[in-house]
């Protein structure tokens, strides 16, 4: 009967074996600036795990000194909030947020295009005035706003929210666009002309392939700013066009009787955007690590 003796490490073996341990030591070394990174982490979501676990709770226990961290967790605080209309609220955020955020994208993308790929004489002035807009306080204008909204019948009504959500939007996505369209190399487009395709189409097949990424990461800051907007709700909606910002602020009291119901409707107006980011995770870094942050 015969034994196999295994054979020795050669030194070539030796020498690739030692980077290899040096890496697993160096990933057993706890590293101070992860452990800080982990604790500003945990800093910045405990208050989203704090709102979801009260969210489960009675009202009792949701205000309590100190707080209780072992209860029975309940369904009552989400079935009291829709009892109370918050699908009105959810419709409307989800109709004023879609529709704004598509309306950003087709104006916006054809003028990140021309701004980028086709730039005229005038272009950085016009790129200052689409930031410029963004400097002005909401506050500023919110008088004149709302006596035009008033003025052509708006008050109360979803669409003047859709058209300030696409103007208030409308300029960091051309400024996010142009970016991203800057990134595409015009030798494409040459080549794309060469081979006798029109501008529609070698816009349509080559450069919306490339940069989308870079449109979904805009479309998804679009739905958190629309989605979350609360000054211009507020001001210019009462009970028929109100939005889930506005809906929440009615859980609000002073005594603090209403936490978990609170704590159930800003879950359930924080899911949505939580889904829609989590869905399109790829995409968005993705996208904004083609350009838009420069």
């Amino acid at each position: 009967m015969s034994t196999t003796i295994p054979a020795p490490a050669t030194t070539e073996q030796s020498a690739d074996r030692k980077p290899a341990t040096r890496r697993m030591r160096k990933r057993r070394t706890m590293n101070p600036w992860g452990v800080v990174a982990w604790i500003v982490g945990i800093g910045f979501f405990f208050p989203v795990l704090w709102m979801v676990l009260t969210a489960f709770k009675q009202e009792a226990d949701a205000y309590t000194d100190p707080p209780k961290l072992i209860f029975s967790p309940t369904l009552d605080q989400f079935r009291a909030v829709f009892d109370q209309g918050v699908g009105t609220g959810l419709a409307n955020s989800a109709f004023a947020t879609v529709i704004s955020t598509l309306l950003v994208l087709v104006l916006g993308i054809p003028a990140a295009f021309a701004l980028s790929l086709r730039p005229v004489r005038g272009t950085r002035d016009a790129m200052f005035f689409f930031l410029s807009t963004k400097m002005l306080p909401v506050v500023a204008a919110i008088l004149p706003l709302y006596v035009i909204v008033s003025e052509v019948g708006l008050l109360d009504n979803i669409w003047a929210l859709i058209i300030l959500y696409t103007a208030m939007n409308l300029p960091i996505a051309v400024w996010m666009m142009r970016s991203f369209f800057l990134e595409v190399p015009g030798e494409i487009l040459e080549a794309a002309s060469l081979d006798g395709a029109s501008l529609w189409r070698s816009v349509r097949e080559v450069v919306l392939p490339l940069v989308s990424p870079g449109i979904a990461a805009t479309a998804l800051i679009c739905v958190i700013f629309a989605w979350n907007e609360f000054f211009f709700a507020v001001n210019l909606t009462a009970v028929q066009a109100q939005t889930m910002p506005v809906f929440l602020v009615g859980f609000i009291a002073g005594e603090g009787l209403y936490w978990a119901k609170l704590s159930a409707a800003a879950t359930m107006a924080a899911l949505p955007v939580v889904l829609a980011g989590w869905l399109a995770q790829n995409k968005l870094v993705r996208g904004l690590s083609f350009g838009a942050i420069k």
